[in-house]
């Protein structure tokens, strides 16, 4: 639960020289802009896409770099058979924002019997919890914003070299490109699931099962009267 940026990547192009190329432009523009951290380029193949085989941080990687495939109303994971992708980390309190490419099989094995995935060319869907960076012991809405606009400009720059797929900017700011609204934006959010945790902290008495991130924000009380007073009570 908390703002985020859902994305997704795509390219036709047959040759794994090219799908490399395009995200090696990737990350070069990754190095350009303020992330606190870029990863190196991965090309991973066969047994090392597998994320239960991998250790932080490529295991995080390659569970996103997963699909899923539906057959009588079950989901089946689908693990790529090639992956060319890189992390980054945007900043303290930021989940890491991972891009790439990958190809998947045509096919899985599935009761006995084989599924077909559906899958072909290259793609990637993603997602980075940007909300908690505005946390102000990382660095407060400052921090928030490099964080949240270094993700936003880095899909700028897959849709110049024409791999951008689809964006789901939960703080509307890829649509409107309007800091204010982005600010007041967060704001809200951090509001809101204060005050739902805050209720959730009451009707389990307090304990730690109730603890979430947002607690972790030195103004959390505040926040969550701010919620509170909102809805009226």
């Amino acid at each position: 639960m908390g703002l985020t940026i859902h994305y997704g990547l795509r390219s036709a192009t047959r040759s794994i020289g090219e799908a490399r190329r395009l995200i090696d432009s990737l990350r070069q523009r990754a190095l350009d802009l303020p992330f606190q951290e870029v990863g190196p380029l991965l090309d991973l193949s066969g047994d090392e896409c597998d994320h239960e085989k991998q250790c932080d941080p490529e295991r995080w990687l390659l569970t996103q770099a997963r699909q899923q495939v539906q057959r009588d109303g079950y989901y089946y994971n689908v693990l790529p058979k090639r992956v060319i992708a890189f992390t980054t980390h945007p900043g303290d309190g930021c989940e890491p924002a991972n891009f790439g490419l990958a190809i998947y099989p045509a096919t899985i094995e599935v009761g006995g019997s084989k599924l077909r995935t559906k899958l072909s060319g290259w793609s990637w869907s993603s997602f980075c919890k940007t909300q908690y960076a505005s946390n102000p012991d990382c660095g407060g809405v400052p921090n928030f914003l490099r964080c949240h606009l270094s993700v936003v400009r880095l899909l700028d720059h897959a849709r110049e070299i024409g791999v951008l797929g689809e964006v789901s900017d939960e703080g509307v700011y890829w649509e409107k490109r309007d800091v204010k609204s982005l600010v007041e934006e967060v704001g809200e959010w951090n509001a809101v699931i204060a005050g739902f945790v805050g209720e959730m902290k009451d009707l389990l008495g307090g304990g730690s099962e109730a603890q979430a991130e947002i607690t972790k924000f030195p103004n959390f009380e505040h926040l969550e009267f701010e919620s509170r007073g909102g809805m009226g009570s």
